[in-house]
């Protein structure tokens, strides 16, 4: 049987970890940002319902950013510490500011939720805009504190 490679993720020794922006791996053109919003394993993990409004509002608001045509992915970690964001060809300053600036647009998000509808979203129930802009405006205040971390930390 072919050996079985740990992931990029695996490697990354969550003990030391503490939220911030960090790239996760880089493949050809297109690089992996975690956007850790909480420190793994601590036991302060994100909610359902606060994981899938961040979702709808950041993925909605990067997609029409400045920068929409090199937007991959963005989603949550299924540890519930935060979401991974996939853009092509985006420096590290585009990044920072694009990471940013949806950061600050879902923390003032005015309106309904991107996406509120049983049409629009398989579980719309589940959305909850004032968490989603409480979680969105705490991160900003980590990362304006601490700035952007990128590396990940080795002990």
């Amino acid at each position: 049987m072919k050996e079985i490679k740990p992931i990029t993720s695996f490697t990354v020794d969550h003990r030391y970890v503490v939220p911030g922006v960090y790239v996760s791996r880089v493949d050809g053109s297109i690089t992996t940002y975690d956007l850790r919003t909480r420190k793994p394993n601590a036991g302060d993990y994100m909610d359902h319902s606060t994981m899938h409004s961040v979702e709808h509002l950041f993925a909605t608001y990067v997609r029409n950013s400045a920068l929409a045509d090199r937007v991959i992915y963005f989603g949550p970690m299924g540890c519930q510490t935060g979401f991974y964001l996939l853009l092509d060809d985006v420096t590290r300053e585009e990044a920072a500011t694009l990471i940013l600036d949806t950061l600050r647009l879902c923390a003032n998000h005015v309106g309904p939720m991107f996406g509120e509808s049983e049409i629009e979203c398989g579980n719309f129930r589940s959305l909850s805009t004032e968490k989603a802009k409480a979680e969105c405006q705490r991160f900003v205040e980590i990362i304006e504190k601490e700035g952007m971390r990128w590396d990940y930390p080795t002990a």
